[in-house]
């Protein structure tokens, strides 16, 4: 077992399936397709705004279409896509459409992977999925049912489209659960070519049942023996040599390694300074602080050192020329925002 400079784990150095190296290195758009999904799990930590909403978002913008969709991979500086939901089968037709829209816009190269409940799967949908560009699937089984066959049946199917080493399952790892879960693995583990154990969290949406049933980390949003689990779990595949490839994902993946790096790539507004941690700070005029004139006259005067965002209705201003700004009374403040297309703000003061 190899700890990777992610702060995940794995068998071997780096042993992970495509669509985590690109994760990873935040080079993935998350196209989330739909909230409405074919099951009800209890443990799901979608938030309450996307949970069974019928809405789209790529990373973290709400989009009404495609068009929004590709302007995101693009300021994004996406290399590929993570297609999720939900259920993207729910919404078939719009999945297809997005994938072969990424497709023809960013080359073949563009990498798509999609994370799929078992529960609508067919031979006729998979098919379709692998025609219009899906390069990676990865299946989110129901791994606690007594009777599986109907589970591994749903997932040999894929085997029909694509290589083994581009099929996958992905599952959140129970502390309680190690058995069963390592069983259903040693069960499927011939039709597929990499799992993904992911460390269990706890969300507005599953509180309840998390709290009920499991202790927290001293972190409040990891649940206590998640990890460790997926170690026994690993120790158990490089036991017994399955041959597959293994990696346990824990919170600190996703959160400072995936995500931050996303925002490192992301484009920003000019006259922006990027911090080592991703945020972005600015020099601003809020409109509210002045008035029509304010903005023409400025920008006669300074011309190429004023740039107007119309997102969020402001002044960017050069840092050259923020102390003539305030000569003329100005209220210019500096912020420090996360580079997401929301541009979540940090902090905010008034020079």
């Amino acid at each position: 077992m190899k700890k990777t400079k992610y702060d995940s784990y794995c068998l071997g150095k780096f042993d992970v399936c495509d669509g985590c190296k690109y994760c990873v290195k935040g080079e993935k758009l998350v196209l989330f397709v739909s909230g409405k999904c074919s099951r009800n799990c209890k443990y799901c930590s979608l938030s309450n705004k996307r949970k069974n909403a019928d809405k789209i978002w790529a990373n973290e913008r709400e989009c009404k279409n495609i068009n929004e969709i590709l302007e995101e991979a693009q300021e994004s500086k996406a290399k590929g896509a993570g297609i999720t939901g939900g259920d993207p089968l729910l919404c078939l037709d719009k999945t297809i459409k997005f994938v072969k829209s990424l497709k023809k816009k960013f080359g073949k190269a563009f990498h798509v992977h999609i994370y799929v409940p078992t529960e609508l799967v067919t031979e006729e949908k998979l098919k379709k999925l692998k025609e219009a560009g899906v390069d990676e699937i990865r299946f989110h089984p129901k791994i606690f049912e007594k009777n599986l066959e109907l589970e591994l049946e749903k997932i040999y199917l894929a085997s029909k489209f694509w290589r083994i080493k581009n099929i996958g399952i992905e599952i959140p790892i129970f502390p309680d659960k190690i058995k069963e879960t390592y069983y259903f693995i040693k069960s499927v583990y011939e039709m597929i070519g990499f799992v993904n154990l992911n460390e269990l969290e706890i969300s507005d949406t599953n509180f309840d049942f998390i709290k009920s049933k499991y202790k927290l980390n001293e972190d409040t949003y990891t649940i206590k023996g998640s990890k460790e689990a997926g170690f026994e779990i690993l120790g158990l595949s490089k036991k017994e040599k399955l041959g597959i490839k293994v990696h346990l994902c824990t919170a600190r993946t996703k959160n400072l390694f995936q995500y931050k790096n996303r925002v490192l790539l992301r484009e920003i507004l000019p006259f922006g300074f990027r911090t080592k941690e991703g945020s972005v700070r600015y020099f601003i005029i809020d409109e509210k602080n002045m008035n029509k004139y304010d903005k023409i006259k400025l920008e006669s005067i300074f011309k190429k050192q004023i740039f107007y965002d119309k997102k969020k209705k402001r002044m960017i201003i050069s840092e050259k020329i923020v102390k003539k700004i305030l000569e003329r009374d100005y209220k210019v403040e500096r912020v420090e925002e996360i580079p997401t297309y929301n541009g979540i703000e940090l902090e905010r003061e008034i020079i």
